[in-house]
């Protein structure tokens, strides 16, 4: 099991993770659906590492 500090570290870069993916992406705005669809895609990957 990690340290607090390494928990931290994970969610500060699983954070910079989603806002590249908005910021590079080609729309403005988001719906809900297609947020939970990146999410989901996001942690389909993750389980693949």
């Amino acid at each position: 099991m990690g340290t607090e500090k390494e928990r931290r570290d994970t969610q500060k870069a699983l954070l910079y993770d989603l806002r590249l993916i908005f910021s590079t992406g080609e729309k403005e705005d988001y719906t809900r659906q297609e947020i939970l669809d990146l999410l989901d895609k996001i942690a389909l990957a993750k389980d693949q590492e």
